[in-house]
This record gives structure tokens, C-alpha cells and sequence, in this order.
């Protein structure tokens, strides 16, 4: 296996991207806003994929960061980091390093770009270790108890996240749930006892990485200990919290051994990033 360090990421377009976040994503779907993807690259074989795009409801976000004045950037100034997957091709680190290339690349291509955000779905997936290893600030720790909606068979199945029904202007079951009711603004608990299915509980956190000095965000930044607190840890699936990671990684160095490609190891398929449908 190469090194982290021999990695190449560059713009790639859409197809590729979509085919590999489709296979290597946890989802196994893309993100429908997705407008700008990072390839990465070892050896000339890509390995993993970084997809941005404005968020799904980018009204409610764009005063999270302020400037000077405290002003918040335009519309066109922030992009969500709304899918990254990664394969075994990579080498362990390279989520954290291939972020901070595609980063540069922003500030030097697209300096329009003062800030980044992202989700981490703390119910299926992570709470968001790549964004902390990547500097971001965490924003928002907040229980999800009816934003993730297991579709029933008749449905198609799969997970749907409540912003895709009640705000994406091509959502098909937006379009059916504003054909049936009128609105799109259903109570999730609702739609789940027409229609069947489950709903998940857990937990979403918010991440924001600051691209442009001069910028501070407007809403508190917590620190990285309140996702323990609020009892969110998961890594890969699997509920853990922080501390625990932290003593099973100082157990194996002080007995020296190796990581594995398992929970400390390797890049692995992503498990760590929103669900967004």
C-alpha cells in the first residue's frame, strides 16, 4: 500500500464521482446537490471522492459565520461538504489529508469560498473523527429523533433524511407527500404511520471549517468533549464514545500493537459523513 503522502486529488466529473460514491459510500447514494468532486488518487487509481454543493437549505446556515462587521458571506461564499467516501486503496490518514489538499485547491481556484460545512449522521454512521482530525469546529450536537425515516418496501426502502421530503425541490416523495397532503411539511412520525416504516434516533452534528481570515462564527463552538456529554460517540456504526476510542489506541500503542485496517486502521469505506437521500 502506498503512502498518504503519494496521493493526488484533483477535479473529477460528476459520473465518476457518483459511480464511486455510490459503490463506496455508506448510503450508497449520492448527494443531489452535489456540484463540485475531489478525486483521489494513488498510483493513477482512484480511491476516494469528495463532493461539495450548496446545502439543502441554505438560509438557515449562511449566518453561521460572520465578518468583521458581523455580516454573513453571500450565497455563493460557503459550500456543504455533503459526501466523502473512501476506499481500502487508501492508506490510513487519507480522509484527513486529501481534505486539507482539496481545501488549498478552494482557496487558490475558487476564492469566492470562505466556508465550509458539513454533517455528521450520528445515528447510522460517525460523529464526525475526519472533521475533528481536519480542524473543523463543532457547532451543534443535537439528538435526531425523527429526521431519518426507514422507508418501507413499498417505498423502495433505504433511509431518508426529513430535509429531502419537506425541502428538495426534486424529491420524488416530496412530490408525492405534497400530492397527497398539500404541503410538504409533514411531521415525520406522520408520514412513518401512513406509510410504514421506522424512524431512527440518534444524533446529527454540525461541523464548520473557517476557509478565509477575518470570518468567526456567530454560533458557539463546543467543544469536542460535548458529543461524550451528550452521549453521541458512534464510529462506523457502532456506538463509542471518544474516550474509549482514545484508551483502546493508547492500550494498543503501549503494547505495541500494530493497528489494524478495523476501527483504528486504514482508510476503509466511508462510515462518517451526513445522509442526505
Amino acid at each position: 500500500m502506498g503512502r498518504a503522502k503519494d496521493i493526488q486529488v484533483k477535479v473529477i466529473p460528476s459520473k465518476a464521482a457518483n459511480a464511486f460514491v455510490k459503490k463506496f459510500h455508506y448510503s450508497g447514494k449520492v448527494g443531489g446537490n452535489s456540484q463540485l468532486h475531489f478525486g483521489c488518487f494513488l498510483d493513477g487509481t482512484l480511491g476516494g471522492v469528495m463532493s461539495f454543493g450548496p446545502p439543502m437549505d441554505k438560509r438557515k446556515v449562511l449566518p453561521l459565520v460572520v465578518d468583521s462587521c458581523g455580516n454573513p458571506c453571500l450565497w455563493n461564499e460557503m459550500m456543504e461538504l455533503n459526501r466523502m467516501a473512501f476506499s481500502e486503496l487508501l492508506p490510513r490518514n487519507s480522509e484527513s489529508r486529501c481534505m486539507a489538499i482539496a481545501f488549498r485547491l478552494l482557496k487558490k481556484n475558487a476564492k469566492h469560498i470562505k466556508w465550509i460545512l458539513s454533517f455528521s449522521d450520528g445515528t447510522q454512521c460517525g460523529d464526525g473523527t475526519i472533521y475533528r482530525a481536519s480542524g473543523f469546529s463543532l457547532t451543534a450536537v443535537r439528538e435526531s429523533l425523527s429526521d431519518l425515516w426507514l422507508l418501507p418496501e413499498a417505498l423502495g426502502g433505504g433511509v431518508v433524511h426529513r430535509i429531502v421530503i419537506h425541502a428538495a425541490p426534486g424529491s420524488i416523495l416530496g412530490k408525492m407527500v405534497l400530492k397527497k397532503y398539500g404541503t410538504r411539511n409533514i411531521p415525520m412520525t406522520k408520514l412513518a404511520k401512513d406509510y410504514g416504516g421506522v424512524l431512527m434516533s440518534g444524533f446529527q452534528l454540525r461541523y464548520i471549517k473557517i476557509l478565509e481570515k477575518g470570518l468567526t462564527l456567530s454560533c458557539p463552538e463546543l467543544p469536542y468533549s460535548a458529543i461524550d456529554e451528550a452521549g453521541a460517540g458512534m464510529y462506523k456504526g457502532e456506538k463509542i464514545t471518544i474516550a474509549e476510542r482514545q484508551q483502546a489506541h493508547e492500550a494498543k500503542v503501549s503494547t505495541k500493537q500494530p493497528a489494524s485496517s478495523g476501527k483504528e486502521g486504514g482508510a476503509g469505506p466511508t462510515h462518517a459523513l451526513n445522509l442526505k437521500p
